[in-house]
């Protein structure tokens, strides 16, 4: 279902677009490729110069490597469009500190303890915390989703739908469901 139509008249302003990649490598480690984009639909005055419309604000890019258990292996931030050249395009080598890190334990808060205020690019650090969610998608890649490997299924008590008291749950993943008998 779409959003409703908007009320009172408009104009665009500004994009964000957010683009994160899973890619398996030959290796078999993984790469999650992530890029920010912001532009804005008019010509825009900053300090550093006059950015046309269309061009970006903002175009930072990050790959994050990690192995099969969700651990940081490698991780490179470029930025390529800046409103302060010379300044924000200097901190990608800080978030290589995220090296050793796991995507599914605790790394959100990690990285917002890490990066926070002037410790690292608020732009990087919010490209950042998609990256658990894709890394979990692009392992399900390779999983049957349901399958029963006798071991909870990552997925469920992560989300309101797939909580084990729920319908949703009894429904597809039966074994695991935790709510009332329906008999």
């Amino acid at each position: 279902m779409p959003l409703s139509p908007p009320a009172p008249r408009r104009r665009h302003v500004h994009t964000r677009r957010i683009e994160v990649q899973g890619f398996l490598r030959d290796d078999g480690l993984y790469d999650l490729d992530a890029r920010l984009t912001d532009t804005k639909a008019m010509d825009y005055p900053i300090a550093s110069g006059l950015r046309r419309a269309g061009d970006p604000v903002h175009d930072l890019l990050l790959r994050v490597t990690i192995d099969p258990g969700f651990n940081v292996i490698d991780v490179e931030a470029v930025s390529d469009w800046v409103p302060y050249p010379g300044g924000c395009d200097t901190i990608g080598p800080a978030y290589r500190q995220l090296i050793g890190l796991n995507l599914v334990r605790g790394f959100r808060r990690t990285v917002g303890e890490m990066f926070a205020d002037v410790r690292g690019c608020s732009h990087i650090t919010e490209l950042l915390l998609s990256l658990p969610t894709v890394a979990i998608q692009t392992f399900a890649t390779f999983r049957k989703e349901n399958e029963d490997t006798g071991e909870k299924p990552f997925q469920l008590d992560r989300c309101h739908a797939l909580e084990t008291t729920s319908e949703t749950v009894m429904r597809y993943y039966k074994p695991w469901y935790r709510g009332k008998d329906p008999a």
